[in-house]
């Protein structure tokens, strides 16, 4: 969510969920959002069917929103800054742009115009095989809609360019005026039911609570008084820098925490190498996954009906979790495990109880002062929420950006890091499917998901399952540079010709063994969505 926050702030969902019944356009890229956020979703196409909102999705493979598409632009994968800028450069060619809001809200506009110039129709088309008369109307619906609002998630940020590709999308946003009223935004989908939460209380490597810098010497001396301690200046690493440092020598000990990078991670054969190699791994979950049976220490903790707290979701709602059942034998709360380890170290913390923590959170994060536990014991309330007397904020930048004006970044299309050639001809681009969650750790326990999708599957189009005389069902290996497994394929047009779809939920066939560790320079994010693959039959 780096790009987001660089044109406005924080990166999150602009708007909420609710307020996207309010938009009469949509445009869908990046997420599978039937399979991947089913209830968000239904908020999507009931705008559609029951107010005729329009909908442009643009996504590499036929996904079920297809059907509710206005109209459909298939990319090939690893394009998106080259249609979002041919949208822009038909956006302010044709004079469809916001000229008030432009002056008024945002700066550096000029740059980016003169940038766009190149990105024509047919140069767009070149690149992405988008037909040019489909993005010349994608780009007038979405700017001449009264609230457009743009919806996306993973598809467009695991790219070496997936922050370039976030601030394309913001300046799509801000050129058109759509940003800050209802109807809206620049909305991210967050990949799992927390990750909102646990950026906004400081689990991003460089920062601390409400995205106060650790490199900072005023943010950081704010947390120095408030904790009494001295703090490093030094921004932490991110995941694939950690399994790097590993790998290397320079990380000794790791604590994984709810995350599973033996299944996540790109180019797991790597990655099994430099866990190896770390003098102790330390596992805290609530299964025993793929990565905890690397472990030397594993600790169990409570799972979410087990425990009291908060979780922020995607549109920033800050909502109670209550205690429901037990948990089972040693099993302790996340945070009396880290309470615990903490004053092993010689920490004094005191914490009774999550009250007690929110209360902190309260006195030391501005965004969350008025959200206690008092205000939402029953409805949550959506951040920046800065008094106890305040309503929350459901809609964000109405009035102005975080930064004060919206900045307009210069973005060019960049290939992926990997291309295919005669001996890796395909195109591998994964993610989740409907009846699967993640790396599968809590999904594939449960006996009705597992029923409706026992097996991994490729996605194939019928026309390479002709060439390689492959029949629906057939016993697939796909190979990239760094590893092969075998699948079952399923043979339709799902994906375009040149291009397979493989879900990661599957450890006996993980396709993080074939994926590149090509990461984004900013946000250090992995490209699972592009690599060069070859599929022969089993």
């Amino acid at each position: 969510m780096a790009g987001l926050a660089t044109a406005f702030g924080s990166g999150a969902m602009t708007n909420s969920i609710a307020d996207l019944g309010e938009s009469s356009c949509f445009l869908v890229t990046g997420s599978n959002t039937t399979e991947n956020h089913p209830v968000i979703s239904t908020v999507i196409k009931r705008a559609i069917t029951q107010k005729g909102a329009k909908l442009i999705l643009v996504d590499p493979r036929n996904i079920d929103l297809a059907k509710f598409a206005t109209v459909w632009l298939r990319q090939k994968p690893g394009t998106d800054i080259a249609w979002i800028n041919g949208m822009l450069n038909i956006i302010i060619s044709e004079g469809l742009l916001n000229e008030q809001f432009i002056a008024e809200r945002t700066e550096n506009f000029e740059a980016v115009k003169e940038a766009v110039k190149k990105y024509t129709p047919e140069y767009v088309e070149s690149i992405t095989t988008i037909p040019k008369d489909d993005l010349i109307q994608a780009a007038r619906l979405y700017a001449r809609s009264g609230a457009s609002a743009i919806v996306y998630a993973m598809g467009i940020t695991q790219h070496i360019t997936g922050t370039d590709a976030v601030k394309s999308l913001a300046n799509l946003a801000m050129v058109t005026g759509h940003i800050g009223r209802p109807g809206t935004g620049v909305n991210p989908l967050r990949g799992q039911n927390n990750v909102q939460g646990a950026c906004d209380m400081g689990c991003l490597p460089g920062n601390f609570t409400a995205y106060l810098q650790v490199a900072n010497d005023e943010h950081r001396k704010k947390f120095e008084d408030a904790w009494g301690v001295s703090l490093n200046p030094k921004p932490g690493l991110t995941i694939p820098k950690i399994i790097e440092g590993a790998d290397k020598g320079t990380i000794k000990a790791l604590m994984v925490m709810g995350e599973n990078p033996m299944m996540s991670d790109p180019d797991l054969a790597h990655v099994e190498h430099a866990l190896e190699k770390l003098d102790l791994l330390v596992v805290q979950d609530i299964f025993l996954n793929e990565t905890a049976q690397m472990a030397d220490v594993v600790l169990p903790s409570a799972a979410w009906a087990e425990k009291d707290g908060t979780y922020t979701n995607t549109e920033r709602r800050v909502q109670r979790i209550r205690k429901a059942a037990l948990a089972p034998g040693q099993a302790k709360d996340d945070w009396q495990i880290l309470t615990q380890l903490a004053n092993r170290m010689g920490a004094n913390w005191q914490y009774a109880c999550a009250k007690d923590i929110m209360q902190e959170i309260n006195a030391n994060t501005a965004s969350y002062k008025g959200i206690t536990y008092e205000r939402i014991e029953e409805v949550g309330l959506h951040w920046p929420c800065p008094t106890p007397e305040h309503p929350g904020t459901p809609i964000l930048h109405g009035a102005a950006f975080t930064r004060g004006k919206g900045l307009f970044s210069v973005t060019e299309y960049i290939p992926p890091a990997e291309q295919t050639d005669s001996e890796y001809p395909y195109i591998l681009t994964t993610g989740r499917i409907l009846y699967q969650y993640h790396t599968a750790t809590m999904s594939r326990r449960s006996t009705g998901l597992v029923s409706r999708t026992p097996e991994v599957f490729a996605e194939i189009n019928p026309a390479d399952a002709r060439e390689l005389g492959i029949g629906q069902g057939d016993k697939l290996t796909v190979s990239s540079r760094r590893g092969t497994i075998t699948v079952n394929a399923d043979v339709s047009e799902r994906c375009d010709k040149g291009v397979i779809f493989i879900p990661f939920h599957y450890s006996e066939a993980a396709v993080n063994r074939l994926t590149i560790t090509a990461i984004d320079p900013i946000a250090n994010i992995p490209e699972y969505k592009v690599c060069a693959v070859r599929i022969s039959k089993a």
